[in-house]
């Protein structure tokens, strides 16, 4: 993780990135140079159709996605200027009940956040036992870490009711690397810190399991 924020910190004037700085493909290249070529990759454009999810109006996704993060311990730290400023970068849709959003162990260039209804997150252990590591609210956000060290998928999520998302990709994340550095850096640590404390819970229910 501070090897990718290094990488944010780009020479800016009022402002805007200087004029000799080559636009960021951090994210959206990423899982090519992990070896995974396209064939083995699953974005977000695939997934959507696969599932039958439906564009969601931005100013209803939009308006959702403040709301939910003004009252998170993490998120609020974006206040609301920051947040109207991301959404330009993320997709919004609306996901019917029982669609697989995200596969375990597939490679996938985007997260999700959810605005509304439920979905759960399950893991099938090494030996066949599927584990449910959560059921989401509202707010949560599912798929980062892919996104962030372009490893395979951990878990599953399922739509367990009717839900609208949000979606961000690598390439939108690149995006707003290039034309909002200071926002990008701060989403990331913001990430960074809800994946690390998610993984403490999970490792915590894993070890749990095992006893």
């Amino acid at each position: 993780m501070k090897g990718i924020l290094s990488l944010l910190k780009i020479n800016t004037r009022n402002g805007k990135p200087a004029d000799d700085h080559t636009d960021s493909v951090l994210f959206s290249t990423a899982f090519a140079g992990q070896g995974v070529d396209d064939s083995m990759l699953v974005p977000w454009e695939a997934r959507a159709v696969e599932i039958g999810a439906k564009r969601l109006p931005a100013s209803r996704g939009g308006k959702l996605l403040q709301g939910l993060w003004a009252k998170d311990k993490y998120m609020a730290h974006l206040d609301k200027d920051a947040v109207e400023r991301m959404e330009r970068f993320f997709e919004f849709a609306a996901v019917p009940a029982s669609r697989d959003v995200i596969r375990q162990d597939e490679y996938g260039n985007f997260m999700v956040v959810l605005l509304t209804g439920t979905i759960a997150v399950d893991r099938v252990q090494p030996w066949g036992e599927q584990l449910r590591l959560a059921e989401t609210r509202p707010g949560d956000i599912l798929g980062e870490m892919s996104l962030l060290d372009s490893g395979i998928r951990f878990s599953a999520c399922t739509t367990l009711t009717d839900c609208e998302i949000a979606v961000l990709s690598a390439e939108a994340m690149d995006d707003m690397v290039n034309k909002d550095p200071q926002l990008a850096a701060s989403l990331i640590a913001l990430l960074a810190r809800k994946l690390s404390l998610r993984l403490r819970v999970v490792s915590a229910r894993l070890s749990d399991n095992q006893k």
